[in-house]
């Protein structure tokens, strides 16, 4: 920590200052019930935060991810509900228009050398336009209640055994990633974690992962929007640790010309970066507009955007590039999320959520700003 990794030291001491803070205010905060809304709530602006995290380890931002979600959660509702056309195909047609849309945005950037901030912020004007004219007059879509996306937040595993079997496969998994890294580790002679260390450490994730699958069972079991946001955030880790696209996107962060210098196609890779930003901001709109079965107006505001880039940064994502996992989303989303739950709770007006949530913002930005400056200080930088 002195040389300048924090971790996700800042993120859990948040969530844990939250909770202990917001329980001893009123003791609703912690029922299976709030947090198994909570653990709903968090998904729609997590899987647009999650797209974030490519583009901001690039050292770029997108800042029409929020724009992106409403117009193509519009484009599914007015191809679903108005034209008749297919769940299914208007799903497809929603991720392809977001994914065109980061793809055009990068290429601008990327190609054309445009800054990404004044790219993105004339796509955040001009995509929440296009989707005010798709919507039309009516200004409103209501969502069929029997439909796939009305479902993605309505649905709970009720069995018991497979929360718990959920848990219990996480650790076993945990434990095994981690044996078999640090014995690779060891094999080459770089440093390691001992057996020790990894003991502790699944110890730590089982008492979470089944604490969590307790408190779910309590209410109404595991919730199907927050399996798929894990099953992204994990396999948007696999791909950003394990994989050669992954470690390049970082590479880049961490110095554009050196990557480029090394054979990096840094172009393709800023473009491809932004497409998983603009496809991952479409499947967060359906998610949100599946939690409130439908598409309105209001869909993609602004306010979308900045718990998106808070959340990010809050769990360790640095705006300086080269830094952060799609864990950090997940942490940074409960710490967004348990301040607007517990402003609900407590009765505080929403004006105030903002407040604290900026303050928290500009918090996490100062530290990853004292990070960095640490580890230039050590010579990591």
């Amino acid at each position: 920590m002195r040389s300048g990794e924090f971790g996700a030291v800042p993120g859990v001491a948040a969530v844990a200052l939250l909770w202990i803070i917001f329980q001893s205010l009123d003791q609703q905060f912690l029922s299976p019930r709030n947090l198994s809304n909570l653990s709903i709530d968090i998904v729609g602006t997590g899987m647009i935060a999650l797209g974030l995290v490519f583009v901001l380890l690039l050292g770029d931002v997108d800042l029409s991810v929020g724009s992106v979600s409403g117009l193509t959660a519009a484009v599914f509702a007015v191809l679903n509900v108005n034209q008749g056309m297919p769940e299914w195909a208007a799903v497809l047609a929603a991720l392809v228009v977001g994914a065109a849309i980061g793809a055009a945005q990068g290429f601008f950037s990327a190609r054309l050398g445009v800054p990404a901030f004044v790219v993105t912020l004339a796509g955040l004007l001009a995509w929440n336009g296009l989707m005010l004219y798709v919507l039309g007059a009516s200004g409103t879509i209501n969502l069929p209640e029997t439909g796939f996306i009305h479902a993605l937040t309505s649905y709970y595993f009720r069995e018991t055994a497979v929360a718990y079997g959920l848990a219990a496969l996480s650790v076993a998994v945990f434990f095994l990633a981690s044996y078999r890294d640090s014995r690779r580790r060891r094999s080459v002679g770089v440093m390691y974690r001992p057996l020790s260390v990894v003991v502790v450490r699944t110890a730590a994730v089982a008492v979470v992962a089944f604490a969590a699958a307790y408190v779910l069972n309590r209410f109404q079991g595991l919730p199907l929007a927050l399996l798929i946001f894990l099953a992204f955030v994990v396999g948007l880790d696999f791909v950003l640790r394990r994989t050669f696209y992954g470690r390049k996107i970082v590479a880049i962060g961490g110095g554009r010309e050196a990557a480029r210098r090394a054979g990096v196609n840094v172009v393709w890779l800023r473009i491809s970066a932004f497409m998983v930003s603009g496809t991952l901001a479409a499947v967060g709109g359906l998610f949100l507009a599946s939690r409130v079965a439908a598409v309105g107006q209001t869909s993609g505001s602004s306010i979308l955007l900045i718990n998106a880039i808070a959340a990010a940064v809050i769990g360790g994502v640095s705006l300086f590039g080269g830094r952060g996992t799609t864990w950090s989303v997940l942490l940074g989303m409960l710490v967004i999320q348990s301040i607007a739950s517990g402003m609900v709770l407590l009765g505080i007006p929403t004006p105030m959520q903002s407040v604290i949530t900026g303050c928290v913002l500009l918090a996490a930005v100062v530290l990853d700003s004292l990070a960095r400056h640490s580890q230039k200080a050590h010579g990591r930088a």
